[in-house]
């Protein structure tokens, strides 16, 4: 392991009549007991770079505080504890992803069960070779509903965010779900009548109309204008042009 917990009022407690060149040495043979995950050898002075008789001492007087001689190797009670926990840890993080695999495998080979081991989807009848009937206990449908109502389309590049957002707010008050397939065909139809996609949203907006064709707006009364707004329209776009290939003054 090469994390562990280390609480400083602990250490402090009990190391307190250390020197410092004994305080380095615990700390070494410390990090050294971790690593290894197993009591420390006779190999350990020379792992932990004891080099003088002054070092050798200190090296000394630190086993005989700290640790457990038995059988040649010296054991660490604290150590031993915090060594046991993590690997009880790591045990159990590597069951719970083993069962999160085994599950994911079950999925795919029994495509028929959700999450919960539920049916996802009906299969065919054994007999017939068709498909069953839904069963309402599974809410198939509204499932699929709630999909789709919670996908979004891309605003159109030639409609500007307000517009889209008073139209997006409306499609969802009425409940019906705004979808590119539903966009295209609004344009197709501001085509016939001779407007922009923006000015088709704007008057679907006024008139709360879901939707858009060119053969609602004849015979009646145009509470805007259209040309208006087409030429407001274009003017924008024809600014924003210019602005892009006006040329850098250097």
């Amino acid at each position: 392991m090469f994390y562990y917990q280390f609480n400083m009022g602990d250490y402090r407690r009990d190391t307190g009549h250390l020197t410092l060149l004994e305080h380095g040495i615990y700390r070494q043979l410390l990090d050294l007991y971790y690593i290894t995950e197993k009591p420390l050898d006779a190999n350990a002075m020379r792992l932990v770079c004891v080099r003088t008789t002054e070092e050798e001492q200190a090296y000394k007087t630190v086993l005989a505080d700290f640790f457990q001689e038995r059988d040649g190797k010296y054991i660490h009670k604290r150590c031993d504890f915090e060594i046991s926990k993590y690997k009880d840890k790591s045990s159990k993080a590597t069951d719970s992803a083993k069962t999160r695999w085994d599950h994911a495998n079950a999925m795919r080979t029994h495509p028929f069960l959700d999450a919960n081991g539920m049916p996802t989807k009906e299969p065919n009848n054994l007999t017939t070779g068709k498909p069953n009937k839904p069963n309402k206990l599974y809410n198939l449908q509204g499932r699929s509903k709630t999909i789709v109502a919670k996908s979004d389309c891309i605003c159109p590049e030639t409609v500007s965010e307000e517009v889209w957002q008073d139209f997006q707010t409306l499609r969802r008050a009425k409940k019906a779900p705004l979808t590119n397939s539903a966009i295209s065909r609004i344009e197709k139809e501001a085509g016939k009548a001779g407007i922009l996609l923006e000015a088709a949203l704007i008057e679907c907006c006024a008139r709360g109309w879901t939707g858009f064709k060119a053969d609602w707006m004849k015979g009646k009364a145009e509470p805007l204008n259209f040309t208006a707004a087409n030429r407001r329209l274009l003017e924008k776009y024809e600014a924003e042009e210019k602005l892009i290939e006006k040329p850098l003054g250097f």
